[in-house]
């Protein structure tokens, strides 16, 4: 499957999206994992374009790759953006907390994380390199 590459901008993510959603697709994973690593990519790329590129005051792209193995499908992430890498979130301390004690911020980030067998951030250079496995067998 081709790689895609689209501005780091919102209007960019439903791209995104479609594109995981047919990578999953040819990989034939159910219905449940597919809609975790759609939701997982979604956070992530949602943050590249936020927080690595608005708030920075940036422009870039975003590359996406979906890679297939007898095993697995791995979805990439490439930007330029803002270094960060997700692995060092904390899960929230109050997730087991009722709604209004709860602090706003980092629960996506860890059901991105949880929601695929793994997840790697790397940073090669200037690029942030996320990238989702999720097993097919």
């Amino acid at each position: 499957m081709e790689s895609i590459i689209v501005s780091g901008n919102l209007e960019s993510l439903d791209i995104i999206s479609d594109y995981v959603i047919t990578a999953a697709g040819k990989a034939n994973l159910d219905s449940k994992k597919t809609y975790k690593l759609r939701l997982a990519v979604d956070e992530i790329a949602t943050n590249i374009v936020i927080h690595g590129y608005q708030e920075a005051e940036i422009q870039g792209d975003i590359v996406c790759r979906a890679e297939f193995s007898d095993t697995n499908l791995k979805i990439h992430l490439e930007d330029s953006g803002m270094q960060y890498d997700a692995t060092q979130q904390q899960q929230p301390d109050d997730l087991y907390k009722p709604l209004e004690e709860r602090h706003i911020g980092g629960l996506g980030i860890y059901l991105a994380i949880n929601g695929v067998d793994k997840y790697i951030y790397e940073r090669h250079g200037n690029l942030n390199s996320n990238i989702f496995i999720v097993n097919t067998k």
